[in-house]
């Protein structure tokens, strides 16, 4: 299933999009697309009869927003340097472990809602990323399969970094990584049985039309169930929790100087196979 939220921020409603294209209402059968809604298996199987059935009411999308497909998120971990081709263009060694940080989630925003260029921001930066949706409450999980267990979905996230804040300004990254709007998801929450290999998926991101990012997640270091893995030794992950996997190379930070920030009034579109496709222009705070 393609789950999504849309409406005015604050007030969206929960929907779906079928196999034909058409965007169909969830509200008369739950509340919201969140984990309790993905750790429900009797409810999540109605969804998909409901769907099947064509029965679900269709919603005009014209000129309706597309709000992120996650409410109450619980927490964002991230992923750095988790792509081999990344870590070429950066100079950095390949981590030995996956190298986690925190994102709040108060910097989820829809795939195409506005991203704000921090005050005093000259290091603005792209990052294509696969997120992952955890379904199920996992902790010390062992092995890849129960790892994949635990996920009820992907989405498409845009890890929007202002890397002199990250690197240039002491302490840890959180400073570059939690400014407002600096992390859209969406346009769908894809559940995990539509995505039977996420170690296959292409990743691209332009700005103003341009292609920056053109990747696989067969680069990845750390595939998918490792990373699950991994972050349960560490934290204990609840349905509605994301993990957003790292980006591949093409970042600006990775471009020779002058490196081609963002600046407001930049355009920049991402996609992932299968997963949808986000757009956002760039204004100042």
């Amino acid at each position: 299933m393609k789950l999504m939220r849309v409406g005015t921020a604050g007030a969206e409603r929960p929907a779906l999009l079928d196999e034909t294209g058409v965007l169909r209402d969830l509200s008369g059968l739950v509340p919201d697309i969140d984990g309790a809604l993905l750790a429900d298996d009797g409810t999540l199987a109605r969804l998909r009869a409901a769907a099947a059935s064509g029965e679900l009411p269709p919603l005009d999308a014209a000129g309706l927003r597309t709000g992120p497909p996650l409410a109450r998120i619980g927490k964002i971990v991230c992923i750095g340097l988790n792509y081999h081709d990344h870590a070429r263009e950066t100079g950095a060694t390949p981590p030995e472990e996956p190298i986690l940080f925190m994102k709040a989630p108060d910097t989820v925003v829809g795939p195409e809602d506005t991203v704000l260029v921090p005050r005093g921001s000259v290091k603005t930066d792209w990052e294509v990323e696969l997120a992952v949706v955890i379904g199920r409450r996992a902790r010390y999980l062992e092995g890849d399969a129960q790892a994949l267990a635990a996920v009820a979905g992907y989405a498409v996230a845009h890890d929007v970094s202002e890397r002199a804040f990250q690197i240039e300004r002491g302490g840890q990254w959180d400073k570059g990584k939690n400014c407002e709007t600096f992390n859209p998801l969406g346009p769908w929450l894809v559940t995990a049985d539509e995505v039977p290999d996420p170690q296959a998926l292409g990743l691209r991101l332009w700005v103003n039309g341009d292609l920056k990012q053109d990747g696989t997640t067969a680069e990845q270091i750390f595939p998918v169930a490792e990373v699950v893995r991994y972050v349960s030794q560490f934290m204990t992950l609840h349905p509605g929790d994301i993990i957003n996997t790292g980006t591949p190379a093409g970042v600006a930070m990775g471009h020779p100087d002058p490196k081609p920030y963002l600046r407001p009034g930049d355009i920049v579109e991402l996609e992932i196979d299968g997963l949808g496709r986000q757009r956002q222009q760039l204004k100042g705070a």
